[in-house]
Formats: structure tokens, sequence, C-alpha cells
């Protein structure tokens, strides 16, 4: 089960995933993606969009692979989270984005590591989905 803080901090940030604003135009990163066929532009933007709270350690838009640096939340200072994005499929699939969540807990000014809910990465995952649906609804109107 996750801790209070933890549910906030992570709720936090799927809260704010919601908030971005769409638009009818391509991304340099969407059109280098089709170029070559790599990652599915729309779960790419998606996932960029999603996760925008955490801040991006390593992006490849070929290889459909994000990894996001630890963050922490004002309303857990104790904890912190990370998560890496991997893009699956050049397709627009459910099955085309994994989402890893890791967590962290500070105990007396040592970080060790935490469980995480188990339901978290899938709700992103979701989010992600969520997302690229909108993009691609966005492009064809």
């Amino acid at each position: 089960m996750m801790k209070p803080m933890t549910a906030a901090a992570i709720a936090a940030m799927i809260a704010l995933s919601g908030c971005l604003s769409g638009g009818n135009s391509k991304s340099a990163e969407n059109a280098a993606a089709e170029s070559v066929g790599a990652a599915n532009p729309y779960l790419w933007r998606a996932t960029l969009d999603t996760m925008s709270t955490l801040p991006v350690v390593s992006a490849d838009p070929i290889g459909g692979l994000v990894i996001y640096d630890w963050k922490t939340y004002e309303d857990a200072p104790a904890e912190r989270i990370k998560a890496t994005v991997y893009i699956l499929d050049s397709r627009l699939r459910a099955d085309g984005v994994k989402v890893s969540v890791y967590r962290q807990t500070n105990k007396d000014g040592t970080w060790t590591d935490a469980a995480v809910d188990a339901e978290t990465g899938q709700q992103l995952e979701n989010k992600i989905l969520e997302r690229a649906r909108l993009l691609k609804a966005s492009e064809l109107s």
C-alpha cells in the first residue's frame, strides 16, 4: 500500500500532466521520430508532456527511451521519485508504452529504496496513452 505522502506526490505529478494543452503543429521530436520510423511520435510527445514535472536525464526519440531524474515534492520532502519510460512500438497501441517508477525515502540523511504501488506505473501509462490519443485526434481534425 502506498503511503499518504507518496500518494500525494504521485497524484500531483499525474494531475499536473492533465493541465497541458494540445497543439496542432508537429514538434521537431515528432517529425524526427516519424522520419526514421522509430518510437511512435504521439507516444513520444505524450510522454514528455505527461511526465513534464520530472527532470529529464536522457531522451532518445529513436530508441523510444526517456530517463527521468529524482524529484522531491514539497508535500513529501523525505521522499523522492524518478521514472523511466519505454516506448515499445512505432504504432499507437495500448501496449506500446511501459513506465517504471522508482521511489526512495530519506532516513537520517540516507536515501533508501522503497516500494512503489504496483498501479502507479499503469496509471501513468494510461495518462500517456490518453494524451497520445488527444494529440493524434487534434492533428486529424
